[in-house]
């Protein structure tokens, strides 16, 4: 057997020579001063040789070691150097499947169920946070470790929701891995007790009692807000709709004589067409727009580009310039009808509720989804509205 010193004193020859340590390991000497590992063996009565690798990077032990592992394919009928080329060719495919191009190729699979803007901000958030850190590691080198170091990252800037949300999406992608046969499983489940917890918030909405008040600010216009502005507010508190649902809004949703409006289900959260019946007050507003927007496909169209729908930031900054900062919002409308209108109107709130559209999860609550109330939120639609009118009128509840 080969001792270390023996392989220190070898020298090189003329012509190659061997080094022989027993059970067909052997270390060749090449004329240029080179030293290979390799191991002789029989498969299926032929002799082979598999290549270990060079001495400077394979010393005696591990080349011993690697011999016995050999022995064991062997041993269960496995030819070694047919395991080490697949064993390579893993290798390389793997070094190819980086996460970011996983990522990628799993963001244009999903991109036909998401608007633009949600691939977007994924893109984004991905782009910021995430492939930096690991987006060119191969992913099924990737730790649950790996992905904190991200997590971290995002935590630092106070940015808890969002920290939650890129687990979701790294889930996303390696759950798509999985599927695909690049990866045995994903590792994300591993972070839940890692992630810092998170105060859940709300939309700031103004109370009811608030209520006349507001809609005296809003009817002065101290501010100077853009006409479209304002209309666009005031469709948000008589339709209560997400505001991403009103500014990207099209006429060719609208059927103002038959009063309707239809929201096709690709703009809706819950991925379900959605009807508001509109009241007549809303119908009148929404002509005075069509006034207004001028051959533009958008209802509220961007006073910068008519080729483009209202910013969320537009109304948010009318808000703000009205002295309501961080009291109420867009999405606070919603807030706002569905308490008044069970307070003040007295509607139940299954139909408050379905006009609302929400998302709902139990099955009790989905199979109240189920009842339209068309004729029910029809008229609840046109009281409210009407209420709206007698407290501007009133200035009072």
């Amino acid at each position: 057997m080969l001792k270390p010193v023996h392989i220190t004193n070898a020298k090189p020859k003329d012509r190659p020579y061997k080094l022989f340590d027993g059970e067909g390991l052997y270390l060749l000497i090449k004329p240029n001063g080179g030293r290979l590992w390799y191991w002789k063996y029989y498969y299926l009565g032929k002799e082979k040789k598999l290549a270990i690798g060079p001495y400077r990077d394979i010393s005696l032990a591990q080349a011993r070691e690697i011999r016995s592992e050999a022995r064991k394919l062997l041993a269960i009928g496995k030819d070694p150097s047919l395991a080490k080329q697949e064993q390579k060719r893993i290798k390389i495919r793997e070094a190819g499947n980086t996460f970011e191009m996983i990522a990628r190729e799993w963001l244009d699979h999903k991109e036909e169920l998401w608007e633009a803007k949600t691939k977007q901000t994924k893109v984004r958030r991905l782009e910021m946070y995430v492939f930096p850190v690991i987006g060119h590691l191969p992913i099924t080198d990737i730790t649950p470790m790996t992905l904190l170091e991200c997590i971290r990252r995002i935590e630092s800037k106070k940015a808890y929701d969002v920290a939650r949300r890129m687990k979701q999406t790294m889930s996303g992608v390696f759950r798509y891995a999985v599927i695909t046969g690049r990866v045995s499983g994903d590792p994300t489940p591993a972070l839940d007790g890692a992630l810092k917890p998170m105060k859940r918030g709300h939309y700031a909405a103004i109370s009811s009692r608030e209520l006349p008040d507001f809609l005296a600010s809003m009817n002065r216009n101290d501010h100077r807000v853009f006409l479209q502005t304002r209309l666009g507010m005031e469709l948000l508190l008589l339709t209560f709709v997400r505001t991403s649902e009103l500014i990207g809004s099209k006429w060719h949703e609208f059927d103002l004589d038959e009063a309707i409006w239809v929201i096709p289900a690709e703009r809706m959260k819950t991925r379900k067409e959605h009807v508001v019946p509109l009241a007549r007050q809303v119908v009148e507003k929404l002509r005075q727009l069509r006034e207004l927007s001028g051959r533009s496909e958008w209802v509220l169209p961007s006073q910068c580009n008519s080729r483009k729908h209202m910013s969320n930031n537009t109304i948010r900054t009318a808000i703000v310039r009205m002295g309501y900062g961080g009291r109420m919002t867009g999405h606070g409308c919603r807030a706002l009808a569905m308490s008044t209108i069970k307070e003040r109107l007295g509607y139940r709130h299954e139909i408050v509720d379905r006009q609302l559209s929400h998302v709902h999860h139990n099955s009790v609550t989905r199979a109240y989804d189920r009842a339209e109330w068309i004729e029910d939120r029809t008229k609840m639609m046109q009281d409210w509205a009407d209420y709206i009118d007698k407290v501007q009128k009133d200035g009072k509840l």
